[in-house]
């Protein structure tokens, strides 16, 4: 009897010991999340709320599937949430996140501030832009220190000019708000139209007043009298007047770009290719629909602990290296793997085309070729970029 119980002893005295050297020999992965409050804007529709977590959700459902993992791996993620206040000092934010050690940021800012961050960092962390679409970050503003996780303006160009082929909807009338972000949208949709053979048989710039019942009644009808064409293409990233466009056309033509058909990284519509699992589990933990940077904030977690699962390190420069090979390959619910594109930081990926309640397509499509990757039929391609 005392020697099973001896035996019993020495069992969970082993069992006690080897957990916890395991546990001593468990990698702990620190990311921050850095973004800053925003202003309300006034409201353009009921329909829309203001959402003040877009992207922090995606990023905790990220780090949730990522300590699942780690169980099995050994690794510990933590996620230091950074909110700056509205005129907050983000530049500051971001050195006391360096300062603390912190090699991995989630950055969910505008263009100007990431280029701040990009400047002050000085290679010490590599930073995940979840935020902009900005081209020049993609072209020839090259950031070597960010990877940039949404699709780009040319890439949701790209997109919808693919389905536009194929459709044969080749003669474009093109309108474009007043905000600068509207005119960069504009330089994409140009780009596509050449690219891929398009024209552009008008444009105009919307000058109108932005009162919902005096455009839809006059001034669309009025404004959209032009020379024949087979889609509107608007421009008008923040949502002042697009919607407004379709069915109000003084021809009975679709819309595309910024509303009507749009080209957008996620979709609450998208269920195919196991999107239905992730669109769940997102709504059982933020209690909404999945935006888009939510999902690139998802994606970003889900590169880091991509990266650290299979090289056993933590560093920056050792994942960047990783992330930027081609080793890595990422599940991203698209029915193709995601990577990332060496010369500008670009993750590859499909681009979803919807319309407000249901998935048309996710170009690229059928008969685009590459001769390396079809993804990169979408965006800069190496050869159209000054970035290494």
């Amino acid at each position: 009897m005392l020697t099973r119980l001896f035996a019993g002893f020495i069992f969970i005295f082993s069992l006690v010991y080897c957990i916890n050297i395991l546990a001593s020999e468990s990698q702990e992965i620190k990311i921050a999340y850095l973004t800053q409050k925003q202003q309300v804007p006034a409201a353009l529709s009921n329909l829309a709320p203001f959402i003040e977590d877009k992207g922090l959700q995606g990023a905790l459902l990220g780090l949730k599937d990522n300590n699942t993992t780690g169980q099995f791996t050994q690794q510990n993620y933590f996620l230091e949430q950074v909110i700056v206040p509205i005129g907050g000092d983000v530049k500051q934010a971001f050195s006391q996140i360096l300062k603390q050690g912190i090699q991995l940021v989630i950055v969910n800012l505008p263009a100007q501030q990431l280029v701040e961050l990009h400047q002050l960092n000085n290679n010490q962390a590599l930073l995940f832009d979840v935020a902009t679409r900005t081209d020049a970050f993609r072209k020839n503003q090259c950031l070597a220190d960010v990877l940039h996780i949404l699709p780009s303006r040319a890439m949701r160009a790209d997109a919808l000019a693919q389905y536009m082929l194929k459709k044969r909807w080749n003669r474009w009338f093109l309108v474009i708000g007043n905000t600068a972000e509207d005119a960069l949208y504009a330089q994409a949709i140009k780009r596509s139209a050449k690219r891929f053979g398009m024209k552009i048989v008008a444009e105009k710039k919307w000058l109108h007043t932005y009162d919902a019942r005096r455009t839809a009644q006059s001034d669309i009808p009025v404004f959209t009298q032009v020379d024949d064409y087979d889609v509107l293409v608007v421009a008008d990233e923040q949502g002042l007047f697009g919607e407004y466009i379709s069915y109000r056309t003084w021809l009975p033509r679709l819309v595309i770009g910024t509303q009507g058909l749009i080209a957008t990284a996620w979709h609450p519509a998208h269920e195919q290719w196991g999107a239905v699992q992730i669109q769940n589990r997102f709504k059982a933990l933020a209690e909404r629909q999945m935006q888009e940077q939510d999902y690139a904030a998802y994606l970003a977690i889900r590169a880091i602990g991509e990266a650290v699962t299979r090289i056993k390190a933590v560093g920056a420069a050792t994942i960047k290296a990783y992330l930027l090979s081609e080793r890595f390959k990422l599940q991203g619910y698209k029915g193709r793997p995601l990577s990332f594109r060496d010369w500008n930081g670009q993750l590859r990926q499909p681009v979803l085309l919807a319309a407000p309640t249901s998935l048309v397509t996710a170009p690229p499509l059928e008969g685009f070729l590459h001769p390396q990757n079809e993804l990169d039929t979408l965006g800069y391609d190496r050869s159209e970029t000054q970035c290494q």
